[in-house]
């Protein structure tokens, strides 16, 4: 009974003493525009989490950006800038359908010169090749742009983190942020560690968010592994991300806490890398 009583009050000490350490989601799935942002940011306040900002993107799980159809997936752009204009906090995150080629290509033009940052593709849910040339040209004219390429990269596809690399390594000026850091198949990345000591190949343009994968590695038989692969591809270029509604950011961040990393390393993680990656201040995102 005694041992039950300490467990709860070191829990209890050790949430509230992270309360004021400021976080930055960079993925936050916006089903239902307002709605879903305010139901997020109640979540986020109930969690006692001192939310940065966030990374929302308009589709995902019911909303879906499918080729042929260039005017829904602007309409859909546009609905959301508008929602991002009235919450400064949310850093909004555009997308297109490569195989829209030159309507891709205008759409991708469009957004960034209305200030996106963020262009989110999905090979599985959008139904396309991350290895087929559109896919290359529209990467490629994002780097030109200034605009990161958010892919995900929960490995559901055969050869995801192959062809993923292959693309980053094809358009050396591009960012790119692979969510969820390959699932299952985190290890893959690991190969970084080595691929950084070539020289005239690599040019350092892969990010991660750890988003979902981190909530399974924590307290598992794989733990150290990920906390390995973390150190491997730099802990530079790891942000944290939700994947909200499907997880919540309160169980995400308590996932980042039992993983064993520094404070330096969490500090990064949790917000520094993501308002360096995104071009964002402290003051926007206050």
């Amino acid at each position: 009974m005694i041992r039950y009583v300490l467990a709860l009050v070191a829990a209890f000490v050790t949430h509230f003493a992270h309360a004021d350490e400021a976080v930055f989601d960079s993925h936050v799935h916006l089903r239902e525009g307002e709605s879903s942002l305010r139901a997020y940011e109640a979540d986020v306040a109930a969690a006692h989490i001192k939310l940065a900002g966030f990374g929302g993107m308009w589709f995902g799980g019911p909303n879906q950006a499918l080729q042929g159809d260039p005017a829904k997936i602007r309409a859909n752009n546009d609905a959301h800038l508008a929602l991002a204009a009235k919450h400064p906090e949310m850093l909004p995150i555009a997308t297109v359908h490569p195989y829209d080629g030159q309507d891709a290509l205008d759409e991708l033009a469009r957004v960034a010169a209305r200030g996106v940052k963020v262009l989110k593709l999905h090979p599985h849910t959008q139904k396309f090749d991350a290895a087929d040339p559109r896919v290359l040209a529209l990467v490629r004219k994002a780097g030109e742009l200034g605009v990161v390429v958010l892919f995900d990269n929960a490995n559901i596809l055969p050869g995801d983190n192959e062809r993923l690399f292959n693309v980053a390594i094809q358009a050396p000026k591009t960012k790119f942020l692979f969510a969820h850091m390959g699932g299952m198949n985190f290890r893959f990345w690991n190969i970084l560690a080595l691929v950084r000591t070539t020289e005239k190949f690599f040019f350092d343009n892969m990010y991660f968010d750890i988003s979902a994968t981190v909530i399974l590695a924590a307290d598992s038989p794989i733990e150290d592994e990920f906390v390995w692969t973390l150190r491997n591809v730099g802990i530079d270029h790891v942000v944290l991300g939700s994947d909200y509604p499907q997880i919540p950011l309160g169980k995400t961040v308590d996932a980042l806490r039992r993983l064993g990393l520094s404070d330096d390393e969490q500090a990064k993680i949790r917000v520094e890398n993501a308002l360096r990656l995104f071009g964002r201040t402290k003051a926007q995102s206050e």
